[in-house]
């Protein structure tokens, strides 16, 4: 069975608009210098060539990783049920050890943002929360060891 990738309808949108840049824009600038590369003669010295072949060759490894997500995307309907925390929520969370909040949006793994608390389900974290109700402490497993969040608010 394929890998699942859990998306919003907009997270699906921008990582078809990005596939899109990468096979008709980039794509076409990366042969545009390898083309001006080999004009230089001697390939077996080029820097200016193999950097290029290289920036090709990351290109394609990652125009191929993102069709691979996007056809086995699976859109996320937005939800308003707030009763329990599900993909699309935002969660504000006590943090029983450290004695502070934070706030978190669970989202599919193509669409974690670390700088914006935008956490994946399958995180320790995001799959800890997910199918709890407000007022529910949860145990996060987490590499270094388990820790308890108290989920305060549910959006």
């Amino acid at each position: 069975m394929a890998d699942r990738f859990y998306m919003t309808q907009k997270g699906y949108e921008e990582a078809v608009k990005e596939l899109e840049y990468l096979t008709k824009v980039k794509r076409a600038e990366i042969v545009e210098r390898i083309q001006e590369a080999r004009s230089h003669g001697d390939l077996s010295e080029n820097a200016e060539y193999d950097a290029a072949r290289n920036e090709q060759a990351a290109n394609e490894g990652e125009i191929a990783e993102l069709d691979y997500r996007i056809k086995n995307a699976v859109i996320i309907e937005e939800s308003d049920d707030n009763s329990v925390v599900h993909i699309g929520s935002t969660v504000t969370v006590y943090d029983c050890d450290f004695e502070e909040e934070a706030t978190y949006t669970i989202m599919g793994t193509t669409e974690v943002d670390a700088m914006k608390n935008v956490i994946s389900n399958e995180s320790p974290v995001g799959a800890a929360l997910l199918k709890h109700k407000k007022g529910e402490t949860v145990t996060v497993k987490a590499p270094d060891g388990e820790y308890k969040l108290k989920i305060l608010k549910i959006d």
